[in-house]
This record gives C-alpha cells, structure tokens and sequence, in this order.
C-alpha cells in the first residue's frame, strides 16, 4: 500500500497542530465538573492557545446518569449541534460492585451516546474518568473491600471508564491517570478537604487533559496558570498531561475505521480488488478514473472488480467512515490494454468503423469479419455485448444514456476500439 511519507506526515500534523481550531462541547456531570468551573477553565485554557472552546453544561450535584437521561440533558444533547458531549458519572457509582455497575451505570451510558449519536451523527461522545477518594470510600468499604483504598477504589473507577467507552464507541479523558501519576511523581495537593472534590490543582489538570482531548495539540505549550497555582507546580502537571494523554491520544480518542486493500489480480482493463475494512458503516472506492462506489458494512471484505475503458494508471482509493471519521488507503495500478491489431487489412476503417459519430439513436457498423462488440461506459463497465453476424450492421442505441463509450471489437482478424460519442 502506498503511504506517505514520514516527513510529509509531520509537516501536516504541525500544520494541524498550528492552525486555530474551534470546538463546542457540552459537559454533563455533576460538582467534580462544577468545581472551580472546570469548563470555563478549559476555554480560558483554549483561548490562551488561540483556540476557541464554546460550551454548555448541565452538573447538579450528585447527579448520575439515570438522572440525566430524564433531566434537562436530554434537551441539550437533542439540539445536536454538539462536537463533543463530555459525560461524567457521579463520582461513587462507577467503583460499586460489578453487578450493581451493571444494573444502575452502564445501561445509562450506553442511552445517552444513542442520544448523542442520533442527534448529532459526527459529535464524539467522551466519557470523564475521574479518580479515586484521596483515602477510598470508607463509607461502602465494610460493604466492598476494594472501595477501602485509594488504590483500589481509583483501579475500579479507570476500569469501568474504560469499558464505558470502549463499548460505546467513545473517546475517554483519562483524568483519573493524571491524579494518578501526579500522587505518585509529586506533591501538589488535587484534593479539596473533603478527600473527594478536585482543589485549584485538580482542576487545572483536568482541564490541561479536556483541553489536549479536545484539540490534541501538546499540554507542554499551554502558557495559562490559574491564580493560585505556582508556575513549578503548573508545569508539572502539565508534564504530566504531556505523559499520560498526549504521548498516548490514540489509546483515548475512540478507535478509527481501518481501510486498506489488495489489487488481487490485472487481467487487461479488469482490476480485481479485495477491501479489508474494520470499524466502518461504509466504504467508498473511488478508481481514479471519475467513477466511485460505496460499500456498506456487509460488502466490507468483498472482492470487487473494476473495469478500465483506458490504457493508464490510475490512483486507487478506499475511504473507510464511522461517524464522520475516516481512513484512507491508496495504492496505484497500470492498465495496458491490448494495441490495435489489423491482419489483411489495407486501414484500420476497413478493419473497423462506425458512423455516424457522434451518433443519436442508430448507427451502422461495418467491419471486415465477424466478431464480438462490447460496448464500454465511461465509468469502465460494459453496458452491451453484441455478436456480429454479418460485416454491416445497424444498431440500435437509443436506449444508452448520453455521453461517451467505447466500442471494442473483436474477430479472427484482430481487435479494434473506437470512441462514441452518444447525445
């Protein structure tokens, strides 16, 4: 498969990395995204870069995701003109035992991405992995061990996150890594007293991880520090970002379709291809010489054949998509078609001819001997095979639609093409 090269890729990820972006998004959660007002941080963040970050939200505290799918939620997430709609579980429900994630978390999930999906076919659904109690959840812990420590309540909360999104073909901010990075390489303070809500610090490191998500551009390069904040401290948590999300983005963002193909075979002017296509809802070809195909999922590892009415080589392209993300494949093929061969024949109108041409509804062909005409759309695919039973012949054609063919003939005596235009 033909691929770009290494320095054109890094030329246009600098590109993408320098242009301005803009992105609305809306925040469905509760008081661990209301806290410090973690979506006008992450603008204020954004704006500093010189991007733009437009937002709503809906965070009453406590609320949980069988709440917002009968809250004002479902209203904001309907009016589909979201690019992402980040949803944070109440801060508890996700560590609980696994049967009790099953009944009361993960069936609400899955019902606000549909909503978001069909609303908004091209938003991106990302889910807010946040972090364990600064010493667990003492409270359930005689009920559930595991809740007993940080470390085991933070492993629950990254592990069904992750299902969450990984099951519900969204994209995941891992915040909840970050905290955890950040207790184990420092000792900046993310915890307000209660050992639950997000301090100053907190925050600013899931906006640092919100920011780099949204715009996937390095945390290392943003220049704002909230009052509050010492600038060493800034730093390190934006390191930390730098390790956890960005080195990383493809593990957090939701998978993308995978297109790639095989040229099977070259016979003449027919290419067999094989597509090998994962994660997509469609397909598209396009063979290079003005015509495409869509494929739909069931088509998705189905061979194809293409029929090329010109010698030349064309540029092969298959386009995987899934809600508005896409992959691209290309690879080249060289069609050579056989050249015109006239045997006891003084000129090739002899051998071959048609008039008139252009033609309208009739036109007569004369030839040499007899043989087989086929009759090739612009787009490469035969419409008519005739056999001619006598040297002169009138055809019908009023039934082609209007543009140009290609008639190609063959007999004993050799092979001709020739060029129509039909009005």
């Amino acid at each position: 498969m033909k691929r770009l090269p290494a320095i054109l890729l890094l030329l246009f990820a600098a590109a993408v990395s320098n242009a301005q972006q803009s992105v609305n998004v809306l925040f469905i959660g509760n008081s661990y995204t209301e806290v410090n007002n973690l979506p006008q941080m992450t603008a204020t963040i954004a704006q500093s870069m010189g991007d733009q970050l437009t937002y709503g939200s809906n965070t009453p505290g406590g609320c949980t995701f069988a709440q917002h799918c009968v809250n004002q939620s479902m209203s904001l997430i309907r009016q589909g003109d979201w690019d992402i709609v980040v949803l944070q579980e109440q801060s508890q429900l996700p560590s609980f035992p696994q049967q009790q994630v099953e009944n009361e978390v993960f069936p609400y999930a899955r019902q606000l991405v549909d909503a978001i999906y069909a609303s908004n076919h091209c938003a991106e659904p990302m889910f807010y992995m946040t972090w364990g109690r600064k010493n667990g959840d003492q409270l359930n812990a005689a009920e559930f061990p595991p809740l007993g420590t940080y470390e085991g309540m933070d492993s629950l909360l990254c592990l069904r996150y992750t299902y969450m999104a990984n099951s519900n073909d969204a994209s995941l901010c891992p915040v909840g890594r970050v905290w955890n990075y950040l207790r184990h390489t420092s000792n900046i303070e993310l915890y307000q007293s209660d050992e639950s809500h997000p301090s100053l610090a907190g925050t600013y490191a899931a906006a640092c991880a919100f920011y780099t998500m949204f715009f996937q551009r390095d945390p290392d390069s943003i220049t704002y520090t909230p009052n509050g904040i010492n600038a060493n401290d800034a730093a390190t948590i934006r390191n930390a970002v730098h390790n956890v999300v960005f080195e990383h983005l493809e593990q957090w963002k939701r998978r993308p379709p995978k297109a790639h193909f095989n040229i099977e075979a070259v016979v003449e002017n027919n290419v067999v291809l094989m597509p090998m296509v994962t994660d997509a809802d469609t397909a598209i070809w396009d063979f290079g010489d003005g015509t495409t195909q869509i494929i739909t999922n069931n088509q998705c590892q189905t061979t194809t054949t293409h029929t090329y009415a010109e010698s030349g080589t064309y540029s092969i392209t298959l386009t995987a998509r899934r809600h508005c993300i896409t992959s691209i494949a290309a690879d080249d093929v060289t069609i050579t078609l056989p050249d015109p061969v006239i045997i006891n024949s003084p000129s090739s109108s002899d051998f071959f001819s048609i008039e008139p041409n252009p033609i309208t509804d009739r036109a007569t062909i004369h030839s040499n001997s007899k043989g087989q005409l086929t009759i090739i759309a612009s787009n490469g695919r035969p419409v008519q095979q005739i056999k001619l039973g006598d040297t002169t012949c009138t055809l019908g054609l009023s039934h082609l639609q209007s543009g140009m063919y290609v008639l190609l003939f063959r007999s004993e005596n050799g092979v001709m093409r020739r060029k129509i235009v039909k009005r």
